[in-house]
């Protein structure tokens, strides 16, 4: 099959633009290959999935089935902690559900002197991490574990910023696209209204975090006061929030 033909079975699966990344990222153009390739998209199988790459504050990340697709909101959550980082701290850094370790390996990749653990409950997320950490030469800076956050005495030492996107997605929230039909439920979804996984970071985390040590939290939209309450019922002290590009509240912070 010519890469001409795949390109117009691809398109009229979806789009022709889906079809020109697929194209441009694939090297088997076999008939089975690209079949199998519209029947995904005709799924709703994002591309990202397919191709098994996505490209995140300026690096290009593996990913699959068992994480999250890293994505441009999150963007927001990594720029608000470069910006809070003068030229001469070196911080430690927490990441809390790293999935594909895209928050992380950004962090530690643009902020000087920084090291940091990447934990996720999932052992399969972990294997994505692990493999992206290494390619981006990071090894010997992220520490990688199979941890939760729903305990105090998870970690044995403190950080300076601790980071997280959890699951914030209410089991009844009919505004998820078809997309993340495709992601892995325990990256997504959370209990009490999707703030469960917030009310066991703002009990524990005070626990692994240096005094004047500063949380960041990816929030959903409408979140905003629900998680500020939560926090600050537990002496957190609230900073800020920062917007996402379409001007929604994305990320909060808070400082102890």
């Amino acid at each position: 099959m010519t890469i001409n033909q795949a390109f117009e079975i691809l398109a009229k699966a979806r789009n022709p633009h889906d079809a020109k990344v697929i194209v441009e990222n694939t090297k088997n153009f076999s008939a089975l290959k690209i079949w199998l390739t519209a029947k995904a998209l005709k799924k709703g199988v994002p591309v990202a999935k397919i191709i098994h790459q996505k490209w995140f504050y300026g690096l290009k990340f593996y990913t699959n089935r068992h994480t999250l697709d890293p994505r441009p909101d999150t963007e927001t959550l990594v720029s608000a902690v470069i910006s809070d980082c003068d030229s001469g701290l070196t911080p430690t850094i927490l990441d809390l559900g790293t999935g594909t370790g895209c928050i992380i390996s950004a962090l530690v990749k643009n902020i000087y002197g920084a090291t940091g653990v990447a934990t996720d409950v999932s052992y399969r997320a972990l294997r994505v991490a692990r493999r992206n950490i290494k390619s981006l030469g990071l090894a010997n800076k992220i520490q990688i574990i199979k941890k939760n956050f729903n305990r105090r005495g998870t970690f044995d030492t403190k950080f300076d910023i601790i980071v997280s996107n959890p699951p914030y997605i209410a089991h009844n929230d009919t505004r998820v696209n078809i997309g993340a039909g495709h992601d892995p439920k325990m990256a997504l979804y959370a209990k009490n209204n999707g703030l469960a996984a917030y009310e066991n970071i703002a009990k524990n985390a005070i626990n692994w975090i240096k005094p004047n040590g500063k949380i960041y939290l990816e929030i959903g939209d409408g979140q905003l006061s629900d998680v500020k309450q939560i926090f600050t019922n537990l002496d957190w002290i609230f900073e800020r929030t920062e917007k996402d590009l379409t001007g929604i509240d994305r990320v909060l912070i808070f400082k102890k």
